[in-house]
């Protein structure tokens, strides 16, 4: 069971968009292998990450509008959000080292 919780047409707004931290969506499908493969590694990450922003899970397949609305052409699609703007977005499977180094880029764009 995943510690990361999902979020649809219904939440994304509240849940990601009004967050007032940092949120990293994963848009994701049950039948995409990669996705499944990041699964386990998003977990840790968002572990780490705990205290420094939210991580949630959006199936686009259930969630067509969303992922139309933002894009999505290649899943595992990572995008990360802060003040309700998308910040940055990470697309394919990565190890934890590696996804961990691109977070902290993005987050730190824009910081005093």
């Amino acid at each position: 069971m995943s510690s990361i919780s999902s979020v649809n047409e219904q939440t994304f707004k509240t849940e990601v968009l009004e967050s007032t931290t940092p949120v990293l969506v994963d848009f994701w499908a049950p039948w995409c292998g990669p996705c499944l493969m990041l699964g386990p590694v998003l977990e840790k990450v968002a572990a780490r990450y705990a205290d420094r922003m939210k991580f949630r899970k959006l199936n686009v397949d259930e969630n067509r509008e969303i992922a139309e609305d933002y894009q999505i052409m290649s899943i595992p699609c990572l995008i990360i959000f802060r003040g309700g703007m998308e910040i940055g977005r990470i697309i394919g499977f990565m190890d934890e080292n590696s996804l961990s180094a691109k977070i902290e880029a993005i987050l730190s764009k824009g910081m005093i």
